[in-house]
C-alpha cells in the first residue's frame, strides 16, 4: 500500500472522529481513539515509539518520539492547539528526514472544521 493511500485511511478515520467528537479534547485522546480505529484496518502501526538519532555513527540515544507511525510508511503528528506554529511543520519535517520516511500527516483537531487541520508533509515524495 502506498503513501497516499495509507494517508487517505488515516484522514477519513480523523473526519470521523471529528465528526463524532469535535474540537476541545486533548491531542492524547484524539491519538487513542485513532489508535483503536486504525487497529480496524489491519494495517501495522506504531505508538509513541522512540527514535534514536544517530550523529557521526554514535548512537545519542532517544531523540524525538512520533506520535503514531502507519505501515513504517506515515508519520502522523497530533495537535490540539489553537494554532499550529511554524515549528510544528518543522519538526514534523525532521522526523521525516531523520527516518527516511516520506509522508507526514500533521492534524490538529482543535479546528471548526478538520479540513482545515490536517496538512501533509513530504520528505522528497
Amino acid at each position: 500500500m502506498s503513501e497516499n493511500e495509507i494517508a487517505k485511511i488515516a484522514v477519513n478515520i480523523c473526519f470521523n472522529i471529528h465528526k463524532d467528537y469535535g474540537p476541545g479534547l486533548f491531542e492524547s485522546v484524539y491519538e487513542q481513539i485513532f489508535a483503536f480505529e486504525w487497529t480496524e484496518t489491519k494495517i501495522s502501526f506504531v505508538k509513541q515509539q522512540g527514535i534514536k538519532v544517530i550523529h557521526k555513527g554514535i548512537d545519542m540515544g532517544i531523540g524525538f518520539i512520533p506520535d503514531i507511525i502507519l505501515d513504517n510508511k506515515v508519520i502522523i503528528e497530533f495537535k490540539s492547539v489553537e494554532a499550529l506554529a511554524p515549528v510544528h511543520y518543522k519538526q514534523l519535517l525532521t522526523y521525516l528526514r531523520l527516518t527516511n520516511l516520506k509522508l507526514g500527516l500533521l492534524i490538529n483537531f482543535n479546528v471548526p472544521l478538520i479540513k482545515d487541520g490536517i496538512h501533509r508533509i513530504v520528505n522528497n515524495l
